[in-house]
């Protein structure tokens, strides 16, 4: 299943303002709808990710090339998607699937899905994310946590994703305290099950808790499989034409 994503670490505000960041769409040719909104001139995509097949694949896949290049000649961020599954996956195993991303489909960075969180962990993935960036400068490195991880990730990627996660879980959830060190261009927010009747609400806490890159869906998780995200919102427009006109600032 194919995904997307983008900023700098210790880098100042880019101005970019609350855009989406696209943690998962389908294969190109399962929801070629959703692949081609992301093109429309004035959406706020600040990136997306690649996910051919639970990384890679095996093989070059022409629909995800042509889908990526698509995302790149309009301006948008393309992500390969590195799964690390809680630290299992090895250095190797994660090198190597980003040298495919690279010769394949020439991506713009990197989401390290499953990151790990513990303070013990740290130093394997700072090795990886200087291997990561050592293949392609600049680029952009996402860290798929999904909550709060030990503080010193925030300085070994451009952007933490620091939920992921259900509509009645976030709704009630709390920003950690160091992440007022840094400005709301380094965090990702991924939301699902957010009623179109609450998406106004989901968007504030978003600017509250300091996350300028969100993804909102009405969407609900069935199982713990990835469904919220494979698909477009019910409410994409409002959600583009919100982000894209300021009212969520």
């Amino acid at each position: 299943m194919p995904h997307l994503i983008s900023t700098t670490a210790g880098s100042t505000s880019t101005g970019l303002g609350v855009g989406l960041g696209i943690p998962g769409y389908a294969h190109p040719l399962v929801a070629p709808l959703e692949w081609g909104e992301l093109t429309r001139p004035g959406t706020p995509v600040h990136w997306a990710v690649l996910n051919v097949s639970g990384g890679p694949g095996t093989c070059p896949d022409s629909h995800c090339l042509e889908a990526a290049g698509r995302l790149r000649n309009a301006g948008v961020r393309v992500l390969g998607h590195l799964d690390a599954t809680y630290g299992a996956r090895t250095f190797d195993e994660l090198l190597s699937d980003a040298h495919r991303y690279l010769d394949w489909y020439r991506v713009d960075g990197f989401f390290l899905d499953r990151c790990p969180t513990e303070r013990f962990a740290l130093p394997e993935v700072r090795r990886t994310v200087i291997a990561l960036r050592a293949l392609l400068a600049p680029g952009h490195i996402v860290l798929g946590h999904g909550t709060h991880p030990y503080p010193g990730y925030a300085e070994n990627a451009d952007q933490l994703v620091t939920f992921s996660g259900s509509w009645s879980d976030y709704r009630w959830s709390q920003v950690a305290e160091w992440t007022a060190d840094y400005p709301p261009e380094r965090f990702c927010h991924f939301v699902h099950g957010v009623p179109r009747s609450h998406l106004e609400e989901a968007l504030r806490i978003a600017r509250w808790q300091g996350a300028e890159t969100i993804w909102f869906t009405d969407r609900s998780d069935r199982g713990g499989r990835t469904v919220p995200w494979e698909a477009m919102p019910g409410y994409w427009d409002e959600i583009v034409s919100r982000l894209g006109t300021g009212v969520s600032e």
